[in-house]
């Protein structure tokens, strides 16, 4: 195995790859963070038109790897396509640089709106090529698949744990710098620095991939020949012709081509020949179906996920304006950017991640007798209930926050912050890091492990997708309650008065909506069959 074998069954270009998908997060973060402060203050949007702007953004960015990955999947292999993205993400990110300099030497330029524009759509470009790929290059590394006896899959289920969870520890590590040192940077810095330290760490990413050449290990990606996402609508417009012209027939053999179909692995079977055979026929109908019948069986657990996914946008948005409006001095001089609180989220993430192994698995183990303790699905679902918890306490502290604006604006009209320090928010904050615990991480390896092996890449971008949709309906659910609340001549629970609004009422209906998506899920999991269960 390429690079040597390190402890615990993780190799050195794992951890290499780790090491880079923190500094891309770093680089990421680093904007994406304080991305509303920068609208609100600089480019003068609104509130609402800012956290619209930055929710739509992180949905477009999410959302590309669903087409961008299916399309490049068809012509290069996952090494070409990481450093092809790369490029993407760096022109991206110096043009973003370039930007916020023409926007410091020309405040009303029309130009510089444009280009901050395609700027962000540049990035958005190349890491909705580069993640995925990123991602499943470093799944690759792991002991090949088809290497592994039938005997040993809870072993190989255990090794793909323990990537995903030291994976979105170093995510959580080049977060945690990207909120903590770029949104200070910005705040005392300037914006300008702010953006070109970025670039120069994602420039540093490509350099550091580069080295790491020799010791990849490099798998050929099936989804080079078979691009399940044209395959998918292939299958669906041949069925749709099938049935107009009443000429619907089944394969003889159809139970043991779906059995092997639905293998990550070929099966321990005397007859190689005949799965070779199978997996070189990409085209055939069989295989268009399973193509879509495996999306369509997880769509409807995807789309619970959705709420999860709204409530995750609350930190860069929301919760930073609240904290603008908050005591957030430090001594004499020292002021706490808003957007570092975001740093909490992912400090609660590296603390307690290696609890979740060491202490909470050994303790349900015993509990449940599962080898991992709680299923992937039950992981998910702990971290949504926790997730409603925090909105809970999120709308306890902003009504707080409003109840002390109204008494102390009769003796002080207008006025900006609030005697109440910032860091009433950091409940709210950590329990959505020890919520990403269970969820994104269960998240990760759910869409990853309930996929052939053909569309690995296509799970994980599944994965990001649910952000991603998750983004847009942030920002549809804004422009819906405005619409709503303002058509009767009252106030927007988003006006740019923090004083005024009302996003108290508006993280109740978060968590009522998530609870009624967590209902539902629970009794999609009774019914849920997974891909090993299947199996077995």
């Amino acid at each position: 195995m390429a690079g040597g074998q390190i402890t615990r069954g993780l190799n050195t270009s794992c951890f290499l790859l780790i090491v880079i998908a923190g500094v891309e997060r770093f680089a990421f973060k680093g904007v994406a963070s304080n991305l509303v402060t920068y609208l609100t203050d600089v480019v003068k949007m609104s509130n609402s038109g800012a956290a619209k702007t930055v929710n739509n953004w992180c949905g477009f960015t999410s959302l590309l790897p669903l087409l961008v990955v299916s399309l490049s999947g068809s012509c290069w292999d996952r090494y070409s396509t990481i450093v092809a993205f790369c490029f993407l993400y760096v022109v991206g990110l110096l043009a973003l640089t370039s930007t916020t300099l023409a926007w410091a030497w020309y405040p009303t330029s029309n130009v510089s709106f444009s280009f901050l524009f395609w700027s962000l759509c540049l990035i958005s470009l190349g890491q909705g090529g580069y993640n995925p790929s990123l991602q499943a290059f470093g799944a690759d590394q792991l002991d090949n698949d088809n290497e592994l006896p039938c005997t040993k899959d809870e072993q190989k289920s255990n090794k793909k744990s323990l990537f995903f969870q030291w994976w979105y520890f170093g995510v959580c590590g080049g977060s945690l710098l990207g909120v903590t040192i770029m949104s200070y940077i910005q705040d005392t810095l300037g914006w300008v620095i702010g953006f070109a330290i970025p670039t120069v760490a994602m420039l540093a990413s490509i350099l550091l991939f580069s080295s790491g050449r020799r010791i990849y290990v490099y798998k050929q990606d099936q989804s080079t020949n078979s691009k399940p996402f044209r395959n998918i609508i292939h299958a669906i417009k041949e069925a749709r012709s099938r049935i107009m012209n009443c000429r619907i027939t089944l394969p003889d053999d159809k139970s043991e081509v779906v059995e092997l179909e639905l293998q990550e692995k070929p099966l321990c079977l005397q007859d190689s020949a005949r799965v070779k055979d199978l997996t070189e026929l990409p085209r055939s109908d069989i295989y268009l179906v399973e193509n879509a019948k495996v999306v369509l069986r997880l769509l409807p657990i995807w789309t619970m996920l959705l709420l999860f996914a709204v409530i995750f946008q609350q930190p860069a948005t929301f919760f930073t304006k609240q904290g603008m409006t908050m005591k957030r001095s430090i001594g004499s001089s020292l002021k706490i950017p808003p957007a570092t609180l975001q740093s909490a989220i992912t400090l609660s993430i590296i603390l307690l991640m290696p609890l979740y192994d060491t202490m909470l698995i050994p303790f349900t183990r015993r509990i449940t007798g599962e080898e991992k303790g709680i299923s992937v699905m039950q992981r998910m679902g702990i971290g949504m209930v926790l997730s409603i918890i925090a909105m809970v306490i999120a709308a306890l502290v902003e009504k707080r926050r409003l109840e002390l604006i109204h008494k102390l604006e009769v003796v002080e009209p207008h006025m900006e912050t609030v005697p109440l320090s910032i860091f009433w928010l950091l409940p709210q904050y950590i329990l959505l890091g020890i919520s990403d615990i269970f969820t994104v991480v269960g998240m990760q390896e759910f869409f990853y492990s309930e996929v052939p092996a053909r569309m690995k890449t296509m799970g994980i971008a599944l994965y990001t997708s649910v952000f991603g949709v998750g983004s847009f309906l942030s920002a549809l659910l804004i422009s819906l309650i405005e619409l709503f609340t303002t058509s009767g001549g009252s106030k927007s629970w988003f006006s740019d008065n923090m004083g005024e609004a009302r996003l108290d009422k508006y993280y109740w209906l978060l968590a009522f909506l998530s609870t009624l998506s967590l209902v539902v899920y629970v009794i999609l999991c009774r019914c849920y069959k997974s891909m090993i269960d299947s199996e077995n």
